[in-house]
């Protein structure tokens, strides 16, 4: 078995992580938050989603957060773009790299963005084209790739269909995500042989919740299979506002210290992405569900009681 030497996170915390909270978070705290995770050596941080305010209320200064972070040199900050006017909107704020999203589960996606999967892809070829003709990199998003909240069938066929799609509008990347937390490594030994055969595998990365505690064992999985790009979380912090029941991403501390100690490198400073959570966790004003980081915080007050 040959795994991964180096293994690239994207991190979802200020958008995937922040969207489902229910206390609206101030335009300054989003900020510093991103500024902190800017500091962690994180390449990738994706940063709002120019959705309607009416769809998603937290995201609703969408372009005053993404205009006054402070962009790292060497760090790209993705935006979430549902359709042209969000892509516009997105431009107009300064992005330059995009993601747009569908899913593999019909009903979710009509509960998600209230189109067919077929109407969600039409709508997304005209906003990688003008994306792409911007000069822009474009993510693509298959959410339900593991399973739906609402009880129709996911194949790993639909998946890869969905994925061949995107890829040929002109997406740059595809994000496979588990989003209500159901795949299991089983799955995933199923699902990215299917995905290689046809789409490199640097071109793919997973998006694993931790529902039902099976997110680090999916990732041992993929990187097994070869896949080294993942999305995580600071903190675990997420879930989905139109799938019941769904909780947050794997826990990007998780992430990063199963792959320290495993040898495989990652950039990421453990300590500042845990520093950010921390920011965050006081925020938000509950527990973050980061195993790795309930972990050392634990560790740092018995530390100091022990002075």
């Amino acid at each position: 078995m040959t795994l991964p030497r180096h293994v690239t996170i994207f991190e979802m915390g200020a958008r995937d992580g922040l969207q489902n909270e229910n206390a609206l978070i101030s335009t300054e705290d989003k900020i510093r938050y991103i500024d902190l995770l800017s500091e962690t050596g994180l390449k990738w941080i994706e940063a709002t989603s120019f959705v309607s305010p009416k769809a998603i209320p937290q995201l609703a200064d969408a372009a005053e957060v993404f205009a006054r972070i402070r962009k790292v040199r060497g760090v790209r900050y993705p935006v979430l773009v549902p359709n042209l006017k969000g892509y516009e909107r997105a431009r107009a704020a300064g992005a330059d790299a995009v993601a747009v999203f569908t899913a593999a589960s019909e009903r979710f996606t009509k509960r998600n963005i209230n189109m067919t999967i077929e109407e969600s892809l039409s709508t997304f070829r005209d906003v990688v084209r003008a994306a792409k003709n911007d000069g822009c990199w474009v993510r693509g998003y298959i959410s339900t790739a593991f399973g739906s909240p609402f009880g129709d069938e996911v194949t790993p066929q639909a998946v890869l269909d969905v994925s061949l799609r995107l890829m040929e509008m002109g997406c740059d990347e595809l994000s496979i995500g588990d989003t209500i937390g159901v795949g299991v490594p089983s799955q995933v030994g199923t699902l990215v042989p299917l995905l290689a055969a046809k789409i490199p595998l640097d071109l793919i990365a997973m998006h694993f919740h931790d529902t039902r505690g099976t997110a680090l064992a999916n990732v041992y999985a993929a990187l097994q299979l070869g896949i080294a790009k993942f999305d995580a979380s600071s903190g675990g912090l997420g879930g989905c506002p139109y799938a019941p029941g769904a909780t947050g991403n794997v826990g990007t501390e998780d992430v990063l210290y199963m792959l320290h100690q495993m040898g495989i490198e990652t950039g990421v400073d453990l300590a500042k992405v845990r520093a950010a959570s921390r920011f965050i966790a006081g925020v938000v004003d509950h527990a973050l569900t980061s195993k790795a980081y309930q972990a050392m915080e634990a560790a740092s007050v018995a530390s100091i009681a022990w002075m």
